[in-house]
């Protein structure tokens, strides 16, 4: 079957009440794990420089108090350090419907934009050498309105994030056409 007249296979999720009825939720994304490397890479630091101070830590009467501060602080820096992104990482979601693509991010208040797939003009991705590596990218989406074009970042599994989007797209504007050509 050629390509063009393929159709998207939805997956099926739970309802969802902020879907129209005849809405369905084809794809739902977290922005890409590398997003994380970098505090990881911190939290072990920090791991390496408490076992260290822990060591280096002379033995004596105080030395079981310094070693509970140094302990206490690392936790506690470890745990604030992490929880901002983690939780950024997985209140971020990107969403895809046979209707639209929907954005959703923040921790303490929201934020959301839903762009009509009737509106985009053009998808495409970029990925860096990092990027094809960890199997993640950019996409650009640009859409007729006042914001024109959007840039999504580590995005994982662009290419076919890209393909799906394209898809949908092309199904929406041909059941956009059928209903136009339909009515009297």
């Amino acid at each position: 079957m050629p390509a063009a007249r393929r159709t998207c296979q939805y997956l099926r999720m739970t309802s969802d009440p902020s879907l129209t009825e005849e809405e369905h939720l084809v794809l739902r994304l977290h922005p890409h794990w590398k997003t994380l490397i970098k505090p990881l890479s911190v939290a072990v630091l920090v791991v390496a420089a408490a076992l260290v101070v822990e060591v280096v830590v002379p033995w004596g009467s105080a030395a079981a108090i310094g070693r509970l501060v140094v302990a206490v602080v690392a936790i506690l820096g470890l745990m604030l350090w992490l929880m901002v992104p983690v939780l950024r990482w997985r209140t971020t979601v990107f969403e895809l419907t046979n209707r639209r693509l929907r954005m959703r991010d923040g921790i303490i208040t929201r934020h959301g934009r839903d762009i009509p797939l009737a509106r985009i003009n053009d998808v495409s991705f970029s990925k860096g050498l990092l990027d094809r590596l960890l199997g993640s990218g950019r996409l650009v989406v640009e859409s007729a309105g006042e914001h024109g074009q959007i840039v999504l970042t580590d995005i994982p599994r662009v290419e076919a994030t890209q393909g799906t989007l394209y898809q949908l797209v092309e199904e929406e504007q041909n059941r956009l056409d059928r209903d136009q050509r339909n009515q009297p």
